[in-house]
């Protein structure tokens, strides 16, 4: 089977598009941040989602925490699908589905040492339909929570695909050069990639044929 791929940071319907040329199985729009690249308008978003339905799934990635803000946000965008790239308030999860119950979420575990397995038994327990693993900081002074560029332990993030009973996808410093051993060393079905198919803060095709054929490869 092949890899799910995901391609994030999309910034344009031209990006998008080349995408799903490629075979990605979802585009990642990125919304208000503390930091890291990519961020585009909710009014983008809503754009690219509309112009892309039916064709790819669509990830809001979101940093609201409150259960009432997520619900808004995947509301306002009409996305099909919430990733969660903060540790969100008890009953959000509750509140999404509330709100827009066809909607998957997807809750982002940010692999710093092994308290990330507990942290992603807890999402899985609340009701997460996925888990992205990256290689955010939240604790830092200026919170990180995605487009780094950094690789994490990929033991650990076999160690929670082994945990839980929930499809997980790896994020975080992937490219062509080392997609294979990322997926193969994880266990995980699919992988997010940003920064490793961009140069100079735009989607570069060459670098994203380039993964699709190292992922072909893996399959």
């Amino acid at each position: 089977m092949r890899p799910l791929l995901k391609v994030c940071c999309i910034a344009s319907l031209d990006e998008a598009e080349a995408a799903i040329r490629a075979g990605a199985w979802a585009i990642g729009l990125v919304a208000e941040m503390p930091s890291g690249p990519g961020t585009i308008s909710d009014a983008q978003i809503a754009e690219i989602a509309a112009a892309t339905q039916g064709r790819v799934s669509r990830f809001l990635l979101s940093s609201r925490t409150q259960g009432r803000d997520l619900a808004a946000h995947v509301k306002e965008t009409k996305v099909d699908t919430v990733q969660i790239v903060d540790r969100p308030d008890p009953g959000a999860y509750r509140s999404i589905r509330q709100s827009s119950p066809h909607v998957r979420i997807v809750q982002v575990i940010h692999v710093e040492d092994e308290t990330a397995i507990n942290a992603a038994r807890a999402a899985e327990a609340d009701g997460a339909d996925m888990l992205l693993l990256d290689s955010g900081r939240p604790s830092a002074a200026i919170k990180e929570l995605g487009g780094t560029g950094r690789m994490h332990d990929w033991s650990i993030s076999r160690k929670i695909v082994d945990a839980v009973d929930r499809p997980v996808l790896v994020a975080g410093g992937l490219s062509a050069e080392n997609c294979r051993e990322a997926l193969l060393a994880s266990a995980a079905v699919g992988m997010d990639l940003c920064s490793g198919v961009r140069t100079d803060g735009r989607l570069d095709f060459d670098k994203l044929n380039a993964l699709t054929q190292a992922l072909n490869l893996a399959a």
